[in-house]
């Protein structure tokens, strides 16, 4: 019975860390001793890794690598910037030239809402103290090859080697310079993976060395697709067409079967307008304003991903004029769901 009480102990504390664990994964805003912050955690077993951009605006911030990890016993969370990846300055200059740590408390109070609230220093100098006040969210200003990982980590994007190789590329993609090359030596033309050869020079013949080629094992990391990409190449399908009136129309978007996972974009003309929708029994519910839309507008359903149960499938509900559309949109890896949403000709809108 004691063997037995222990193992039920045990796997619960494992439950409540995983879970834990799964809920510090994602898009993290808010300020950092008095500066906007936007940071990306991703767990790794029992360590953290991702990035960190301190900012003003899109185009004037300052990005780092980070790493750290999570406490379960005391429930914190502890990370650093470590490298240096991209800086991007306005008229003000850099953003945060000092590399920050930051030890917070996860606090997660129900009806969705999680916050990191704690101090943090500069790595250097661990005397001089600020606030850590944090919220996670599904709404990234900064794109980067994290992404797909928070959109996809419940089904999938976890595992180990996944993270490694995404954190390969995101620390590799913005500080690699490209070697100069002398004009008097140009390289030969090489396949990709080959190391360059300069040019022979004459010299006395010698007797050639023949030798066993050893054959190593290349790995392949594949960088998966932005959004953008995937609503361009998949095919748009037409499912209705809804009409315009009033204010404004309204959306409803819920799973359309199990809650397995299913995340979804949505494109308006063209134009993404909203991502990182998850799709659950509870509605997702956005408004748009009749008078700054276009007479004829093509509204796309871009899956993120297809949850465990292929393929995305949202539920959709729309209310205008207090009038009620329903239809179901299903997307793949190949095609996107379209919905046309147009306003009354003007003659009839006279009538």
């Amino acid at each position: 019975m004691k063997k037995l009480l222990f193992f039920v102990s045990f796997i619960s504390i494992f439950s409540n860390y995983n879970a834990d664990a799964q809920q510090i994964t994602g898009v993290w805003k808010g300020k950092i001793d008095k500066k906007k912050v936007e940071i990306k955690i991703i767990q790794k077993g029992d360590s953290l890794t991702g990035t960190s951009y301190y900012y003003e605006s899109p185009s004037n911030y300052s990005r780092y690598s980070i790493k750290g990890y999570f406490e379960p016993n005391s429930n914190s969370v502890v990370w650093w910037d470590d490298q240096l990846l991209e800086e991007k300055t306005g008229i003000l200059g850099a953003t945060q030239k000092t590399p920050l740590l930051a030890v917070a408390d996860f606090n997660c109070p129900g009806g969705g809402e999680m916050f990191l609230e704690g101090k943090t220093s500069d790595k250097e100098n661990l005397l001089r103290k600020g606030n850590v006040d944090l919220t996670k969210t599904s709404i990234s200003l900064f794109k980067d090859e994290w992404d797909w990982v928070t959109s996809n980590y419940t089904s999938g994007a976890n595992d180990p080697d996944i993270i490694d190789s995404i954190g390969l590329i995101a620390t590799s993609s913005r500080t690699t310079r490209q070697p100069e090359i002398k004009k008097e030596e140009p390289p030969i033309a090489r396949k990709p993976g080959m190391v360059s050869i300069p040019p022979m020079r004459k010299k006395e013949p010698v007797v050639a060395k023949v030798e066993t080629p050893v054959v190593t094992k290349q790995t392949t990391i594949e960088i998966p697709m932005t959004i953008e990409e995937k609503f361009t190449i998949r095919e748009k399908v037409f499912i209705m067409e809804i009409p315009l009136a009033g204010d404004s129309i309204e959306l409803r978007f819920y799973d359309n079967a199990e809650v397995d996972g299913d995340s979804i974009s949505l494109f308006l003309n063209n134009r993404l307008i909203f991502q990182n929708i998850r799709l659950t029994e509870k509605a997702y519910t956005i408004k748009l304003p009749v008078a700054e839309m276009q007479e004829t507008n093509d509204l796309v359903m871009v899956a993120e991903n297809l949850g465990s149960i292929p393929p995305n499938t949202s539920y959709m509900v729309a209310i205008v004029n207090d009038k009620r559309y329903e239809a179901i949109l299903a997307s793949t890896e190949k095609s996107s769901a379209t919905i046309r949403l147009k306003k009354p000709d003007k003659a009839d809108a006279g009538n």
